[in-house]
């Protein structure tokens, strides 16, 4: 396991039961999002442990070649065209090994949540419909779809009913909130259930969010 991701590991005050693994966004590291665990305020008897992985070091073109924390490389600001697929790949393989190594630590695979915040949201979507055993619900924050064209022909039977929820602020000059609305749809035309909010902010997470985000867990891991 010693080449597994660096990672926050936060766990629950009593035993583990069940695993959520978040991905931060571009440029940030797995510190990002560690003060929301417990602004979450989950119900102990969930036994939730929170993996938060740091994404390696990586030349991004889109910020004129600077070397950040990233999943996979960015090549235009529309967020449409072009995707680094290898380095999509690449990462979903590192988050799926992540997972694995939850279940191997007893956690059961419809007990694991993967979840991520814009490019980390897009790695989460794109492991999540893909990965071989069945999770308990994915997360994808102000993010988008990558490499959808091959979803059709990847996607899992597994995860084909897998509960997504999807959140977007309106006002997100990053990753505009047509970019999400469009994922969602996608999703929806494919048969996944999708929950959908938007809240009037940037890139960025709200209370309200973060409370969509608990009802969620809760209900899922249940």
């Amino acid at each position: 396991m010693s080449d597994l991701l660096p990672a926050v590991t936060i766990d629950p005050k009593g035993p583990v039961r069940s695993s959520v693994v978040w991905l931060h966004g571009l440029g940030a590291d797995g510190h990002d999002f560690a003060a929301i665990v417990p602004e979450l305020s989950l119900p102990d008897e969930l036994g939730v442990r929170f993996v938060l992985p740091h994404a390696p070091s990586m030349p991004v073109t889109l910020n004129g070649g600077m070397v950040m924390p990233a999943w996979y490389d960015i090549s235009e600001v529309d967020l449409q065209r072009r995707h680094d697929v290898a380095g999509v790949r690449r990462s979903a393989g590192q988050v799926a090994a992540l997972m694995q190594a939850e279940h191997e630590r007893g956690v059961p695979w419809n007990r694991i949540v993967l979840a991520g915040f814009s490019q980390g949201g897009a790695v989460a979507l794109f492991q999540g419909l893909r990965n071989e055993q069945r999770l308990a619900g994915v997360i994808a924050l102000s993010t988008y779809m990558v490499v959808a064209e091959t979803l059709d022909q990847e996607a899992s039977a597994a995860n084909q009913g897998v509960p997504i929820l999807q959140a977007h602020g309106s006002l997100d000059p990053m990753v505009p909130i047509e970019r999400g609305e469009a994922a969602r749809d996608e999703l929806l035309q494919r048969g996944y259930p999708v929950e959908f909010h938007s809240y009037p902010i940037p890139h960025s997470v709200n209370i309200e969010e973060i409370m969509a985000v608990r009802a969620f867990l809760t209900r899922v891991l249940a």
